[in-house]
């Protein structure tokens, strides 16, 4: 059986404007691939409403899980909770389990939960909350969409709340054969030695050393065996 897919919405004018860097997609993708996910598809997306709502619409049609990061703070800019919602065309509003947990914490630390903090319990209806225990405002899950902070502690904070409910497959494992030769050099026989070994994915990235350049050739697939034979089988056509 083929692992499930997965696909990302990376959501946030500061991400399209070089201010922010986003280290969230580089998490995922690790935990996805552990965890025998494929993640398929990452987009990106201003905050604004249709762009959000045509986004998560069409990546949850297209794969088996979607995770969003960012837009789920106190602002007014952060407006995916909303989007979420319209796109499964539910209703959304303050819910009283999330409110609960966000008026624990700030009676906790002696801050008022004031209408700006409400906007974190705003929740869809039919959503299930994604724990919190950073900054304790909740994500949630609405179908096959998970909704996450942009804040990467946060983020994979929710990330690791998320993992164990859902159903992976085999984990994609790699193997590496590093040479001091360009891409150029090693292009003809990695093309024929891909073809033959179809059912792996061979890819070539190159690096750059003392001066140098070289290309590190990388294998991956779900059979161990399988990996460790092509990757001998590589050897053999490069010569080391």
């Amino acid at each position: 059986m083929p692992n499930p897919t997965a696909a990302m919405l990376v959501i946030g004018d500061e991400i399209l404007s070089g201010r922010t860097r986003d280290a969230n997609m580089h998490y995922l993708a690790g935990q996805l691939t552990a965890a025998g996910i494929n993640l398929c598809e990452v987009r990106v997306v201003s905050d604004d409403r249709t762009a959000i709502i045509a986004a998560a619409r069409a990546l949850s049609v297209a794969n088996d899980y979607v995770f969003t990061s960012g837009g789920i703070g106190p602002t007014h800019d952060d407006i995916t909770a909303d989007c979420i919602a319209a796109a499964f065309d539910v209703h959304v509003d303050v819910r009283d389990d999330a409110r609960a947990l966000l008026q624990a914490h700030y009676d906790a630390s002696g801050k008022e939960l004031n209408e700006a903090r409400l906007r974190m319990a705003r929740i869809p209806d039919g959503a299930t909350l994604i724990d919190n225990p950073v900054s304790i405002a909740p994500g949630f899950t609405l179908g096959n969409v998970h909704v996450m902070a942009g804040v990467p502690s946060v983020f994979q904070a929710m990330v690791a709340s998320v993992l164990p409910t859902l159903v992976g497959g085999a984990p994609v494992q790699s193997r590496t054969l590093p040479l001091m030769r360009g891409e150029g050099d090693v292009a003809a026989p990695l093309t024929a030695f891909a073809q033959e070994y179809s059912d792996l994915s061979v890819g070539s990235y190159p690096f750059q050393k003392d001066g140098a350049y070289g290309t590190n050739l990388v294998l991956r697939g779900q059979d161990t065996v399988r990996l460790d034979e092509a990757l001998g089988a590589l050897k053999k056509v490069f010569s080391v």
